[in-house]
């Protein structure tokens, strides 16, 4: 097995940026083109180009699905040229197809990379979430209180009242319930209709998204995701597995997965230093989208690292060709 210190997180930051933008500019031709397919596999392709000019022997631990089901960067693809360091790789390659699609805010493409073995192999399930950002003492709020409950221990622990906390919440029928709970308390809640990474991601910077929390059940790949950005952003989330069928039970246990019921927390979704980059399709709270000008494609990519703890915003800004 490789070791920790073969990682080099401070040379491979600006290549994983690359990548990042990579596959951002590859789908904003598709944007609001209603094409949500065309358009993720738009940014699949560039991206999968882009990570085999990497000198990583990598692993994608969290990807576009099982082998079967993906054509290209597959959960267990191998990727990078072979030459240096064994590294886990989460991905999501157009975070939001039908924003994108849609030309809706905060589509965004996210990668993460780590050393091999660092990442939980989360299955291609449902993934029960509750995030909060830095500042706050661990356990502050836990998936095991009711979301009223998680509402009060937070405004208490801001000095405010439930009224001025935000939570965000995916749009599904399946939440309906949370968000009649969650308002009773007086609290607002941003509604997204996608891009639960995004919406994790808004907490950890919450002077400039509005956002204290997030809770509800989204992708448990996209909670692996969110907890690599909050490692390096700061932050705190939970994580349960949700399992609708024994297949999906079948395929946490060949993630390796034996409590079914286990509670994660963001240390034990990302056991050791990271790096994490998300590149804007579309504009929204944390990033802008690309923009057009005669002759001229600007991104601008968020690229993180865990050890440092710094956060870079950097423009990129190429010739139409």
């Amino acid at each position: 097995m490789t070791t920790t210190t073969d990682f080099q997180d401070r040379m491979l930051s600006l290549g994983l940026a690359r990548v990042a933008e990579q596959a951002a500019l590859a789908s904003a031709s598709w944007v609001g083109r209603g094409n949500e397919k065309a358009a993720d596999q738009a940014a699949v392709n560039a991206m999968r180009t882009q990570l085999n000019l990497l000198d990583i022997a990598g692993v994608v631990v969290i990807g576009e699905g099982e082998r079967d089901e993906a054509p290209m960067l597959y959960i267990g693809e191998e990727v990078g040229t072979g030459k240096g360091p064994g590294v886990d790789i989460a991905l999501d390659p157009l975070e939001g197809t039908t924003l994108t699609a849609k030309d809706m805010p905060n589509a965004l493409t996210v990668i993460a990379m780590g050393p091999r073995g660092s990442m939980l192999h989360a299955p291609d399930t449902y993934m029960e979430k509750l995030a909060i950002g830095p500042g706050y003492p661990e356990g502050l709020v836990t998936l095991d209180m009711p979301p009223a409950t998680r509402v009060s221990a937070l405004a208490t622990e801001k000095g405010c009242a439930p009224s001025d906390i935000t939570v965000c919440i995916l749009e599904r029928p399946r939440h309906e319930a949370m968000i009649a709970e969650v308002r009773s308390t007086g609290a607002a809640i941003r509604l997204i209709t996608d891009g639960d990474v995004a919406g994790v991601m808004h907490c950890a910077d919450s002077e400039k998204t509005g956002i204290d929390m997030y809770m509800g059940t989204g992708g448990a790949p996209e909670g692996v995701l969110a907890a690599a950005a909050l490692k390096c952003m700061g932050g705190q989330i939970e994580g349960r597995l949700v399992f609708r069928n024994d297949d999906e039970k079948a395929r946490a246990a060949k993630a390796g997965i034996t409590d079914l019921d286990r509670v994660y927390t963001r240390d034990e979704m990302v056991t050791q230093d990271v790096i994490f980059a998300a590149t804007g399709v579309t504009g929204g709270t944390l990033l802008p989208g690309i923009r057009r000008e005669p002759g001229w494609v600007t991104c601008t990519t968020l690229l993180m690292r865990s050890k440092t703890g710094s956060v870079r915003r950097m423009e990129y800004r190429t010739p139409v060709v």
